[in-house]
């Protein structure tokens, strides 16, 4: 098998059924490890009783999301790696389509699938990420017509939610770094890439449809707004030399503080703010990419790609 389908999961049962049911669709062939971080509700006998085809690893605790997807690319042997989430559904000849697309050119190290909202399909969930100099992660196409995002296009991050990966530059760059746990986790990832000069798709013939939120509970919860303010601290610490990070820090303070009204409103404030200064304080324990001078042309590429997605997040 050229590719192997890695699905964590957590408490999924519920619509963990429907998901699996969507690769049997597929019309190219793969192997599917399931990664079970501990769940409550039965998730791993439903997966035995049903689909003894499918290789199950079961962890006796929560490890997250990037330790799990980390266990199942360790697991497999395969050329590429398809990322799944256990509230995805995918449309018949998905697979095959981000496989044709990533085969175009040896330097696409990811490709995003078209991300559709499950519970009202006539509304985008995901087109592609996009990483902005305030610190912030935009989910293009987030609410508006799928009809809109019909074209290939390069993007910053592919969403690890339904997205393919290369094997080779995985080996090269390193894997989900596991001191994230989950959240932003598949924009450092991306980062990773860019920084050694490779790039990352957004497949539209690749048609995914996502619940969202299921693991976590709701869009906005405690656990969720922690965990995403810490690890907004940790992406920018761990792949921009310090220059450039000098360079950034007013705009990402200003990000910050943005963010941080935003969750006060909603009650979260107290929440986000105490995960920005576990971020600062733990920023350590994950290190930083070395810097290295054939990457240099590589950094400036990406400054740019920075200020151009902030100035569109706030004019467009």
């Amino acid at each position: 098998m050229d590719l192997t389908v890695i699905i964590p999961n957590y408490n999924g049962q519920p619509f963990l059924g429907e998901c699996l049911e969507s690769l049997k669709n597929q019309d190219h062939p793969f192997d599917v490890i399931v990664i079970d971080n501990a769940s409550q509700d039965g998730s791993a006998a439903h997966i035995c009783e049903n689909y003894p085809e499918f290789t199950l690893i079961e962890n006796q605790e929560n490890l997250g999301f990037a330790a799990a997807v980390n266990q199942g690319i360790k697991a497999s042997s395969s050329e590429y790696i398809f990322l799944m989430n256990n509230d995805v559904q995918l449309e018949q000849g998905t697979i095959s389509s981000l496989l044709k697309c990533i085969k175009k050119d040896e330097n696409i190290f990811a490709v995003s699938s078209k991300i559709i909202q499950y519970h009202d399909p006539n509304k985008m969930d995901d087109a592609g990420d996009e990483y902005t100099i305030l610190g912030w992660t935009r989910r293009v196409g987030y609410g508006k017509s799928p009809d809109n995002y019909v074209q290939e296009r390069e993007i910053f991050s592919a969403c690890a939610a339904a997205s393919i990966y290369r094997r080779r530059i995985l080996e090269e760059i390193g894997y989900f770094d596991e001191n994230f746990f989950a959240y932003m986790e598949d924009v450092d990832l991306s980062y990773r890439a860019r920084i050694h000069g490779y790039k990352c798709w957004y497949c539209p013939e690749a048609v995914v449809y996502h619940v969202g939120s299921q693991t976590s509970g709701s869009r906005y919860n405690e656990f969720k707004t922690r965990l995403a303010a810490r690890n907004n601290v940790y992406v920018p610490y761990k792949n921009m030399p310090w220059p450039q990070l000098l360079v950034n820090l007013v705009f990402l303070g200003i990000g910050y503080f943005i963010k941080y009204i935003f969750f006060s409103r909603k009650g979260y404030g107290r929440i986000y703010w105490a995960g920005l200064k576990e971020g600062y304080k733990s920023r350590k324990k994950i290190g930083k990419v070395t810097y290295t001078h054939k990457n240099f042309k590589n950094y400036f590429i990406i400054q740019w790609i920075l200020i151009r997605n902030t100035l569109r997040f706030l004019f467009y």
